[in-house]
């Protein structure tokens, strides 16, 4: 690489997303710096200007510009109904289907002792006052199906159980427009256990 700390910082800094590794993060910087240098410059622009203005919603902790995000400030949301997902991603992904109108709590990551991740770090206190606020009905458990996820949710699950509040999981199945030759054979046994 040529000689240059700018441009090493730059990779550097490209290397820290997700999936970039060190060639990939090597040709986006040289393709910026060299093919386009107006995206560059729009691209720092955006990274700063989130940097400084997005913040945790005080209700859900999603990504917000205001103090309260759009989704826990609507009064057409049903405030019964309280999803559970690990990121702000995954709350995305839901929104996106249209068949949900509750609220949400967004935990910012998933339990990995592995990892020294525990209850605190994921905001489990905050998550059971909101469930416990007496508005509350339906808790939805929205973790991914890894590891991490379910013994997110079993943990989840077992505060919540013990305060009364009904706890629900989202459904695992065989995708629409799959053929069963193709589906692991872990997804069909679940789907199976969870048939309705």
């Amino acid at each position: 690489m040529a000689d240059s700390g700018s441009l090493q910082v730059l990779v550097e800094g490209l290397r820290r997303l997700p999936g970039v590794g060190a060639k990939s993060a090597s040709r986006m910087a040289f393709h910026l710096l060299q093919h386009d240098r107006a995206g560059a410059q729009a691209l720092a622009r955006a990274l700063t200007q989130a940097v400084d203005h997005v913040r945790h919603c005080a209700l859900c902790h999603t990504f917000t510009e205001d103090e309260i995000c759009s989704t826990c400030a609507d009064p057409r949301r049903d405030a019964s109904k309280l999803c559970v997902v690990e990121t702000p991603a995954d709350q995305s992904a839901v929104e996106r289907t249209a068949a949900f109108k509750g609220r949400y709590f967004v935990l910012m990551g998933r339990l990995s002792p592995l990892d020294g991740i525990g209850p605190r770090d994921i905001g489990m206190h905050e998550l059971i006052e909101r469930a416990c606020d007496g508005v509350v009905q339906e808790v939805i458990l929205a973790t991914n199906f890894t590891a991490e996820g379910e013994a997110t949710a079993h943990a989840i699950a077992s505060a919540l159980k013990s305060r009364g509040l009904a706890v629900t999981r989202l459904a695992r199945g065989v995708p629409a427009g799959s053929e069963l030759e193709y589906v692991d054979l872990s997804t069909i046994a679940h789907a199976l256990v969870d048939r309705r």
